[in-house]
This record gives C-alpha cells, structure tokens and sequence, in this order.
C-alpha cells in the first residue's frame, strides 16, 4: 500500500522576508545561505509543532518552505495575520508532484526551471518531478525524518519529534511562538513522550493509533515498506516505551507486532 505525497510549497519573498521568518520560525533561519535548506518548524503559543518543514534560501530575498505535512494554503493564511506592514509576500502554490532523485549533499538546494531539488544526502526530494515516487520514504524513517498526518499537526511538542536533533529549534535566537516551552523543556527537560523507529508486521497508515489498555500509546507517524513488514516513526509515552519494546495490537481484528528498532532523544 503506497500513499504518494504531494509537494506543498510556501514562498516567503521580500526585503523582510528573512527577518519575518526569524521571527515566526523556530529555528535560526539567519545561518541560511543562498542553496541550503535546514529543518524548521511553526510552534503556536504552548509550543505545540503546527507546521514542520524544509525551509530553504533560494534567493537573498526569498525562503521556500517544503512542508512535512499539512497544506501550505492554510498556513499561508494564518501566517498573514503576523505580516502587518513588513515587506513581506506569502505565497502559497498549487500542490505539485513530489519524487525522489539522485544522491545530493544533505541541506543544498538546487532549481531548475519551476522545479527545486533538495538533497538529503543518499538521495533528493524532487518538486515538480515528472513521476511522483515516495521511494525516498525508508531512508527518510530510518534516518528519523519525520512526516506528519493531519493527527499530529498542533499536537505534539518539539522534543516529541526530535527537533533539537534535527536542529529546528534555536535555544539563543530571541524571541518567537512557543520560546518559552522549548526553552524550559531542554533547560529543565520532562517531556514524556518521544520519537522511535518500530518494525511492524504489517503495513499501517500515518497518524494510526496503536493502544495499550486505554491509552493511545503509540502514534504512527511516517511508515514506509510494503507487504509483511514495514517501518514507521512513531511517537511513544515514556513510560511505556520498555513494556512495548516487543508488544501485539489487535487492529480490526488483524493481530500487529511491533518491535523498537531505535529510540532517539529530544
């Protein structure tokens, strides 16, 4: 079962694109060059992660943003409450097809045409390929990138989804939604949920919730694999993570065995 993912794209342009982007954004978006991508993310007030995406430099004056989920059109209308008089122009573009190209430096960025190709390393995430692939997907799961369903946008906190590993959270840039949390979480820590890689005996799809009694215990993210087998990043109460290291679920009647591949830290 292959679910193919669109490209939603967000164009940030202006002589005070970057400074907006700093200034909403969670990561430090000052140390991008022209050509390079980094992780970053969109917190709401509590900290909670409404947007993660690739945010790339591809001009002096000009970001664009590859979200990880979610769409870009309602993104770009909360985001313009924020605009007020800064010289600043969203644009949110038509969803296009998103596929998988040849190795590429992790975090450079090329454009050809209307088309944009990030590197991620072994392989690149393609805007505007001719084909859509999602061939991308296990290496991206293995390597803890995570893809967010509808069910996790504004749900989780940043130490949930590994963002400080990912280095989409900036401890020392000043202020922006969400600061204080993601301060107080790595500071003083406590946060009980985290990020794993599991092996699942059987193909699920992104945002299922495996329970554990009553509780929602684990929350399928991204799964990639097809037939018997199949891996995903998934998001795990801590003190549950040891008792369901090797655990069934029942799902509609089809028994799910789960094991923990890899566990990472905030």
């Amino acid at each position: 079962m292959a679910t193919h993912h669109s490209a939603q794209t967000l164009s940030i342009e202006g002589a005070d694109a970057l400074a907006f982007a700093q200034a909403q954004f969670s990561g430090n978006v000052h140390t991008l060059a022209v050509g390079q991508w980094q992780f970053n993310a969109w917190l709401d007030a509590q900290g909670r992660v409404l947007a993660l995406f690739h945010l790339a430099r591809v001009a002096d004056d000009g970001l664009l943003l590859l979200l990880r989920g979610g769409d870009t059109a309602s993104m770009a209308q909360s985001l313009q409450r924020f605009v007020f008089r800064a010289k600043v122009r969203l644009t949110a573009h038509a969803p296009i097809s998103l596929g998988t190209g040849p190795a590429l430096d992790t975090y450079a960025v090329t454009r050809e045409g209307d088309g944009y190709t990030f590197g991620c390393g072994d392989h690149s995430l393609v805007v505007g390929a001719n084909q859509e692939s999602d061939d991308w997907r296990l290496s991206q799961v293995l390597a803890g990138w995570p893809w967010l369903p509808a069910d996790a946008l504004g749900a989780l906190l940043p130490p949930a989804l590994s963002l400080e590993r990912l280095r989409a959270v900036s401890f020392d840039k000043g202020c922006y939604p969400g600061q204080e949390i993601v301060a107080r979480l790595h500071y003083r820590g406590g946060h009980k949920r985290h990020m794993h890689c599991v092996v699942l005996s059987q193909h699920l799809t992104g945002g299922t919730l495996l329970r554990h009694g009553d509780k929602g215990a684990v929350h399928l993210l991204q799964v990639a694999g097809e037939g018997a087998r199949a891996l995903a990043l998934a998001v795990i109460d801590d003190e549950l993570a040891g008792a369901l290291e090797n655990s069934t679920f029942d799902i509609d009647g089809n028994v799910i065995t789960m094991h923990i591949e890899e566990s990472w830290p905030a």
